[in-house]
This record gives C-alpha cells, structure tokens and sequence, in this order.
C-alpha cells in the first residue's frame, strides 16, 4: 500500500463514518444540545492542515519501513494479515487508552486536552475538538507504537478507519435503547459511556478513557456504567465555556486545574 493508497482509504473511512455517526445523532437524539460546529469544524480543519505539512501518511511510511526492516511483533513472528490485523486494532487501541489517561494525568498534557473537554455541548463534532498541540505530542508515541507491532500498512490504516468510526459514534448524541447499549457496552464503548467520560465531575471525566474496546477500562479500575437513560453536564469541571476558535487554541496558556 503505497502513502497516496493509505490517504485514500483514510479520507472514505472518514466520511463514511461521519456521514453514519451525524445520520445516527439526527435520527435516535439523545438531548437538546446547542451546537458547537463552528469552533470544532475549525479546529479540525487547522489540525488537517497542519498534519498534512508535518505528517501525512506517516503513519504508513513507517509501518512500510518496519515491514522492510522486519522490525516489530508481526515481522518477528512472521505473522500472516489475519492475525497481524487484529493484533494491530488491539494494541493501537491500548496505546490510545493509555495516552488518554495520560492527558488527564499529567498537567502539561492536560492543558492541551481540555480544549477537547471545554466544549459544554457533546455531538459527532466534539470528536473533531482537538488542540494541534496535543495531536502534535502524541505522534511520536503513535509512530513507536506502529513499528513496535510490526503493523502492516493495510492494518494501520484499518484502524485509523474503526478508530475514527469509534471516535465519531460515541462522541453523538445519540440515544440507543437500554438492551443495545448494555449488549454494546460489554465490548465496545457507546455514546453514553464516553459521554460519562465528559462529565464535569471528577468522578466522572476521570472514568471511561476508551476509545474502540471497553476491556481495558474495565482491566485498569477506570470503567463507569452508564446508559441513554443518564443526563450528564459535560464540559469543563470549573464550567468556564469556551466558545471561540481563538479560545481553544489559547486555552493551554490559561491556569489549568
């Protein structure tokens, strides 16, 4: 799979799984919510710009780097696709888990990923919400991440695709009925777990730091029960909203909590 291939694929997984989640939102609406496009529409069209320039498809260039230098488990063990694949969603999965426990752990981390958390409405765009910051610190990880696996390309990009997938359903406002959400939720996280994960509580943004699979939540001591029938109050714990594109990009230089 060659870096143009890899954007191609990435980009239709992408408003495949968009077009889904906002379809998803607009027909099972979980609540009433003001919307916050505007701001987070913005922020992901300034962090494309800037990963295109700093980035790419360097997530493939190194995955095709350590295929050809037989660097990493897959290689190892010369495992076919099959198992490379799963292995790959697995491990990245965790990865993520871990970073993300990181941002509301360390202090530093965290002024760059409240941005995310400051928007006091949680929709499909709230999955967009980043500071070009915290995308820019975690690359680094990332990248170790993929060459340490051995990820082929083709399963690189197979979780970029059921991880943005992930990330833009469970950040919907979106209600499921009690049976699916509770069936859903012994593996994967649902809106309603993550939108728990958004609350302003410390009890409650310091819960559900999964992104595709609920295992390692449930592993670590940080799994919070939740369901379409819970109502949180999301945003920032000190309630301080942030309403600007020029807000959230300044928003690490104020005092964090």
């Amino acid at each position: 799979m060659t870096e143009a291939e890899f954007q191609l694929v990435r980009t239709a997984g992408f408003v495949i799984a968009g077009g889904l989640a906002f379809a998803a939102q607009r027909l099972w609406p979980h609540a009433s919510l003001p919307g916050s496009g505007r701001v987070n529409g913005g922020l992901w069209l300034i962090n494309v710009a800037m990963l295109s320039v700093v980035c790419g498809a360097c997530a493939c260039t190194v995955a095709r780097w350590a295929e050809g230098a037989g660097v990493g488990v897959a290689h190892v063990f010369r495992l076919p696709f099959w198992a490379s694949l799963p292995l790959t969603v697995v491990s990245l999965d965790l990865v993520s888990y871990g970073w993300h426990r990181a941002n509301h752990r360390l202090p530093v981390l965290w002024r760059f990923h409240r941005v995310h958390h400051s928007d006091s409405s949680f929709t499909v765009s709230t999955g967009l919400r980043f500071h070009p910051g915290e995308l820019l610190l975690s690359l680094p990880l990332r990248l170790a991440a993929v060459a340490a696996v051995g990820a082929p390309p083709a399963a690189v990009v197979g979780f970029e695709v059921v991880f943005t997938m992930a990330n833009l359903f469970e950040h919907g406002n979106i209600d499921l009925p009690i049976r699916l959400e509770r069936a859903l939720a012994r593996a994967l996280v649902t809106p309603a777990l993550h939108r728990r994960h958004h609350g302003r509580r410390l009890v409650e943004f310091d819960s559900n730091f999964g992104t595709i699979f609920t295992a390692w939540d449930r592993l670590f001591g940080t799994y919070g029960d939740s369901s379409s029938a819970a109502a949180f109050r999301t945003g920032l714990p000190s309630g301080e909203p942030v309403e600007t594109i020029a807000g959230a990009l300044t928003l690490p230089l104020a005092r964090s909590r």
